[in-house]
């Protein structure tokens, strides 16, 4: 039989000239020729000029000296922000409070029978495992403080996303505006929005719902947007054909037919709202979050661990019962479906009567199990024999000693060695190959803002550390994928493993490279991978699978081998999944490289951290303004642009 002999088509001089990229390569050359002695000739070429540096911490240090003395007296915060910080106060210890009165029994009744009503018996006994485990290991108040705050958070982020959403869905102009705000939001690390809400509202519960609420809101627009515009327009013409205003349509048919991108958006608010409210414990947000960070700041992993589990578990229930409530929304209704809620809710209410009549409303403390003291005697077990002294292969300390010295210095020194004209150079290169001169633009500018600021040794740092950690991910991430891709059943055993890693908030993954690797930038960059890492798996799995089959079918009759189709069809035809994967994989490790400061990753996460902790609002409002810029950098370069028909570049 005959095979397919793979030979890479000669691209001639003509054609090579012709190439779009090749133009756009050759125009920059000509640009850099011309610009870049002058530059030289003006400032030096090494690291960022001082010259064009703009020194922001004076005026943000007035600034933020003007807003701790006004905080009590001026009409605007008296009136507004301090309306708006009580309302979410009141609002929090209520639920926080109906919380604790229904006890620990009616809280576990009332999470399992949500469950059942919208997913089952499985799902409901799972969820009731999940909160008995909670109190379990002695994090049932806590678990009620982030319960609360999430609760408040989400029934906020959902109606700022929809009002949101129905603008730029019932309006082009809408969306056009809209449109970067919300591109940008979402590929910012959640680190950066802590800054903001703490110089107006200070440190508390109030700054931590409004940075959950603006970092969560975003996927609710999005898909409310996505869902509205997606509308099937033959129901959308035959409803208006029968005389419906405007406001008639909204609700009896663009709304129902959005309703799964709706459940969607929900999902989404929750997860991300969970992991928000969980990073918030560093502005005084309380509950699990703050016992990680605690724990975290001393080194305990034991304790850390032990308030980690309940994060996971609520991550995992809210996840399952909203995206069982997505998949059922829909379907036909079952039969005496309101005879089950009302006996659902008799239910949990029988059950906190009868919690409150035998005084066993709080967990007790007979039943709660400590697992910090074996976990941390297991740590000093890893910390003597695997830590370090391991024969031939070392300890985890020497593999992420070895990964600093190998990778992550000689990444940070050659970034930092280049001259501040070529990485800008090679930003606009990058970006300009795969999206038109805007998007070029936009990253030359947000990186030229980060040398601006002032910090752009720091930013290179964390540059670095992105860079090394993307490279492992995506190495790791496409081999998985396509193994997954060409295998059902790995993808079977692969499914469960990647979707509670997706739903486990970034702080999570910090305890455990934290007893193997010490602190340090290599624990974060392990983190990060980590955390990434599913994304990039899971898009390069589905990007393979859905290439077309009848392209697989021609080449395998022609007697290609399995490796000739993955690299001559497969591969090719998924690049735009694989890009995305690239885009994905970019955006995820640098919101964890940043939140990396926190466990010695240095660079621009520990400014935040120290501005945070310290009070010096101007050192972390910088180094988030150069994170916001990192991470806007990083998506336009990763991210291609549709070009318009004879239009473009």
């Amino acid at each position: 039989m005959a095979t397919i002999t793979a030979s890479p088509p000669r691209i001639g001089l003509p054609a090579l000239l012709r190439s779009r990229a090749f133009q756009k390569l050759l125009f920059l050359a000509v640009a850099a020729a011309i610009l870049v002695p002058l530059a030289n000739a003006r400032w030096a070429s090494g690291t960022w000029p001082s010259a064009l540096t703009v020194d922001f911490s004076e005026p943000l240090a007035k600034a933020s000296d003007w807003i701790i003395d006004n905080r009590d007296s001026h009409p605007l915060f008296l009136y507004f922000f301090g309306h708006v910080s009580n309302v979410v106060v009141i609002a929090v210890r209520a639920v926080y409070l109906a919380l604790l009165a229904i006890g620990w029994a009616g809280v576990t009744a009332l999470g399992a029978l949500v469950a059942w009503r919208v997913a089952g018996v499985r799902l409901a006994l799972g969820t009731a495992v999940a909160f008995l485990a909670c109190g379990l290991l002695g994090m049932w108040v806590p678990t009620m403080q982030t319960l609360a705050l999430m609760v408040v958070a989400v029934v906020a982020s959902v109606v700022v996303g929809m009002l949101l959403g129905l603008a730029a869905g019932l309006s082009d102009r809408m969306d056009r505006v809209l449109r970067p705000v919300l591109d940008t939001m979402q590929v910012l690390p959640a680190f950066a929005y802590l800054l903001p809400v703490v110089l107006v509202f200070g440190i508390g519960v109030p700054a931590a719902v409004l940075a959950t609420v603006i970092y969560a809101a975003p996927p609710m627009a999005r898909l409310t947007s996505l869902g509205l515009r997606g509308a099937d327009k033959e129901v959308l013409e035959a409803v208006e054909s029968l005389g419906s205003t405007a406001r008639q349509r909204l609700l009896t048919a663009r709304l129902p037919l959005a309703r799964k991108e709706l459940l969607l958006g929900v999902n989404q608010t929750i997860m991300m709202a969970l992991s928000m409210a969980v990073i918030a414990a560093v502005i005084g947000a309380g509950g699990l979050g703050d016992r990680v960070y605690q724990a975290l700041a001393s080194v305990d992993v034991g304790a850390a661990l032990a308030a980690g589990i309940p994060i996971v578990l609520l991550a995992v229930v809210l996840d399952r019962v909203t995206g069982a409530a997505g998949e059922k929304l829909g379907a036909e209704p079952e039969p005496r479906s309101g005879l089950g809620w009302l006996v659902a809710l008799i239910g949990v209410v029988a059950v906190a009567v009868a919690g409150r009549l035998a005084g066993r409303l709080d967990w007790p403390e007979a039943w709660i199990v400590g697992i910090a003291e074996p976990v941390n005697r297991a740590v000093d077990w890893m910390t003597a024999h695997l830590y370090s002294g391991v024969p031939v292969i070392g300890g985890t300390a020497d593999w992420a000693g070895h990964f600093t010295t190998w990778v992550l210095d000689p990444v940070r020194g050659g970034l930092q060695w280049l001259p501040w004209w070529s990485v800008l150079l090679i930003v606009a290169a990058l970006a300009w190959v795969i999206g038109t001169w805007r998007t070029a633009l936009t990253a030359v500018l947000a990186m030229a803002a980060i040398g601006v600021l002032g910090v752009w040794k720091p930013s290179l740092d964390t540059l670095s550390q992105v860079l090394a950690a993307v490279a492992v991910t995506l190495v790791v991430g496409f081999a998985v994928g396509i193994a997954a891709a060409r295998s059902d059943r790995l993808e079977r055993a692969l499914r469960p493993v990647l979707d509670v890693f997706q739903t486990m908030p970034q702080f999570v993954y910090l305890i455990p490279v934290v007893a193997l690797f010490g602190v340090g930038r290599a624990p974060a960059v392990a983190a990060a991978i980590v955390y990434a890492l599913p994304a990039v798996v899971r898009i390069t799995t589905q990007g393979l699978r859905q290439v077309d089959p009848a392209a697989l079918e021609a080449s395998g009759s022609l007697g290609a081998t399995s490796w000739q189709q993955l690299k001559q069809i497969q591969l090719p035809l998924a690049r735009p999944a694989l890009l995305l994967a690239v885009n994905q994989g970019l955006v995820l490790v640098l919101a964890v490289v940043v939140i990396g400061g926190l466990v010695g990753g240095g660079a621009l996460g520990y400014d935040v951290v120290f501005g945070l902790a310290q009070g010096d609002l101007a050192t972390g409002l910088v180094a988030g303004g150069a994170i916001v810029c990192l991470g806007l950098m990083l998506d336009r370069v990763t991210q291609p642009t549709e070009r318009r028909a004879k239009k473009g570049a």
